[in-house]
């Protein structure tokens, strides 16, 4: 008996404001990254594949398959799927390449074109579109590349620091990105000629995880336990503490509400940006989340390490 009480005195004290999913999309494998396009989920996996979503629906209604590779031992495995983008009836594939190195696809039309092939010795950590004939490839050196698919030729490939990357976020009108690092400063460079146009600092003191902007605002996960909220046009920011690593966050359309996970249980906190106020808490998430993406200002997905994305409402 007293076992039961003190069992659910914990479940009270710890569980009781924990939201539970709304619903949730089934994978073929842990996540690495989502994107939303026209009402699909497309979700890059470490099966090889990148899987496509009916929002609506939450049924895979296709999957986009890549060949696997030959690891250092000559055995057989999956391609990791790193990132996804979508432009137009474009699909960008970040996938696993053979020697420790990166290739890139683009399926259209039902075929899939290798753009750049693993031989081409390059480490790319995240690829995204910037229109429709141009890419921004993110290496772990730290260097921005400005890939141009009609010519197939780099635009520049532009140092950011002598810090290993981490991640980068393109702003709603593609024209400037926000690039982060283990150094735990962020550049905000123009896109077209990788011009730096702002510093973001003092605020994380370690390795930046992750990066978000939406609205001029920019958010960050970090290894030391913060998230930090920049607002770049007012030139202020701040920070929350967690108890745990940051590894995600997500910050919603306008930038009124900001998401990250914050505990070692995997649970997702939400706060309101201006006024700093924890709103609530959100669990269920069985391993490492790995991305927070908003839908719209009241719903939201997070993905992990599992093959369960959850879909999550504030309201």
């Amino acid at each position: 008996m007293k076992l039961f009480l003190l069992f659910f005195f914990v479940v009270s004290l710890f569980g009781a404001n924990i939201h539970m999913p709304f619903a949730s999309f089934s994978t073929s494998a842990g996540v690495r990254d989502i994107v939303v396009h026209e009402n699909k989920l497309y979700v890059a996996t470490e099966a090889s594949c990148v899987d496509i979503f009916d929002i609506q629906s939450k049924e895979r209604i296709s999957k986009i398959e890549v060949a696997k590779i030959k690891d250092f031992m000559g055995d057989t495995i999956d391609a990791k799927i790193y990132s996804v983008d979508v432009i137009q009836d474009k699909v960008l594939i970040l996938a696993q390449g053979e020697a420790g190195f990166t290739q890139l696809f683009i399926h259209q039309n039902g075929k899939t074109q290798l753009v750049i092939p693993s031989s081409q010795m390059l480490s790319i950590a995240k690829a995204k579109f910037v229109d429709e004939n141009s890419i921004l490839l993110g290496l772990l050196s730290n260097e921005l590349i400005l890939y141009d698919i009609k010519t197939q030729e780099q635009k520049y490939q532009a140092p950011i620091s002598g810090s290993k990357f981490s991640s980068f976020a393109l702003n709603e009108k593609k024209d400037e990105v926000v690039v982060a690092d283990e150094s735990g400063i962020l550049k905000i460079l123009r896109i077209s000629d990788a011009k730096v146009l702002q510093t973001l600092k003092g605020q994380n003191l370690d390795n930046v995880f992750q990066v978000q902007i939406a609205n001029a605002i920019v958010v960050s996960a970090g290894q030391d336990r913060r998230v930090v909220v920049y607002d770049t046009k007012k030139n202020a920011a701040y920070y929350k503490t967690s108890t745990f690593l940051i590894y995600t966050v997500g910050l919603s359309p306008s930038a009124a509400f900001v998401a990250y996970s914050s505990d070692e249980h995997n649970n997702i906190t939400l706060f309101e940006r201006e006024t700093q106020k924890e709103l609530a808490r959100f669990g269920g998430i069985k391993m490492t989340p790995t991305n927070i993406l908003f839908l719209n200002e009241n719903e939201f997905l997070v993905s992990s390490d599992d093959k369960i994305i959850n879909l999550y409402k504030i309201k």
